[in-house]
């Protein structure tokens, strides 16, 4: 495996679309070809050396490519987004679409994020150590296909909107969310260790969410259904199950209404 290592050197006046900070568009190169791969700043086309010192040859596939930012990327957008396979580690934190319609690989900012992390990603696992901002593994704006496949996991808070429109995959958030969980969902898992303000589960058809905290505001179109025994993230929990959300239209399987299922941790 081959490693290269980015270390900013210059913080960008606007905010630095790093779309081409990827394995795939690493492999191949030498650190003297990377230093050349493009990005913008605004309107303006400029390359990776021009924030970057890079040192380190890439490996011969994205595969046997991994990324290391040595420092903080704050206003740097777009890191590991598209990836296929491979690794991108940011000892900092970051902006925008990390690891937005990625589809393999593992990203791992050891800082926080900023909104729309995982955005439409279809594989592989984006890990962040803090805090995420706003829609987390959603849909593009405008459209209604979020997240398909692979792992988000965020170990600190995140805002709202998560997992808006999503069809698979699952996302993982250890600490307290905002509102709007699963909004549109038609697939997938969340699971929230921490507290939920509200709105979660609206106009979600199919899917599962769970709640380890408290939800402030419930919405009414959900309706309890028993208390069950489920194993969540390695934990065994009893939860208050809710199916819903009952004034959208469902599928049927087998002749059986298919529901989305809200697991909330029971009062001890």
């Amino acid at each position: 495996m081959a490693t290269v290592t980015l270390k900013p050197t210059k913080v960008p006046e606007l905010m630095f679309e790093g779309y081409s900070i990827t394995p795939d568009a690493f492999a191949g190169k030498t650190a003297a070809q990377i230093a050349e791969l493009p990005g913008h700043e605004g309107k303006f086309v400029l390359k990776l050396g021009d924030f970057f010192t890079i040192t380190g040859d890439a490996g011969a596939t994205a595969a046997e490519t991994d990324i290391v930012i040595a420092g903080d990327c704050t206003r740097v957008k777009y890191i590991g987004s598209k990836m296929t396979a491979g690794s991108v580690t940011v000892n900092g934190n970051a902006d925008m679409y990390v690891g937005g319609w990625m589809k393999g690989g593992k990203i791992h900012i050891r800082g926080n994020m900023d909104s729309f992390c995982g955005i439409q990603m279809e594989g592989g696992e984006l890990l962040c150590d803090g805090n995420a901002g706003n829609h987390v593994g959603c849909a593009y704006r405008g459209d209604w296909r979020g997240m398909k496949g692979g792992l988000i996991r965020i170990r600190g808070n995140a805002g709202n909107d998560i997992g808006t429109a999503m069809l698979g995959g699952t996302i993982i958030i250890e600490k307290n969310a905002f509102i709007h969980v699963s909004t549109h969902a038609e697939g997938g898992t969340v699971i929230i260790k921490g507290d939920v303000e509200g709105r979660v589960g609206g106009q979600m058809v199919k899917g599962e969410m769970y709640v380890l905290g408290k939800i402030k505001f419930m919405l009414p179109g959900y309706k309890k259904v028993g208390t069950v025994e489920k194993e969540v993230d390695g934990g065994k929990y009893t939860f208050d199950h809710y199916i819903g959300d009952l004034g959208e239209r469902h599928g049927k399987s087998k002749g059986q209404i298919v529901y989305a299922n809200l697991y909330l941790k029971a009062a001890a």
